[in-house]
């Protein structure tokens, strides 16, 4: 009766580890999420900058009229 309870038992194991291979993203794209957090804070990392750069001209601009 054991063997039979055993056999049961590895056989809903496979059974939840094929299922959770079929729903779970492929390994091959693990680190697309990394890389797009990578692109994605960099064009902010440069929209920041530009700004900066934007502002400090602005006040660059303004001082040279009140002087």
């Amino acid at each position: 009766m054991s063997k039979l309870i055993a056999t049961i038992h590895l056989l809903g194991l496979d059974v939840v580890d094929g299922v959770r291979r079929r729903l779970a993203p492929d390994e091959r794209e693990r680190g697309s999420v990394s890389i797009e957090q990578v692109v994605i804070t960099a064009a902010l990392l440069l929209a920041a900058i530009a700004l900066v750069a934007i502002i400090s001209n602005a006040i660059g601009d303004r001082a040279q009229e009140i002087s």
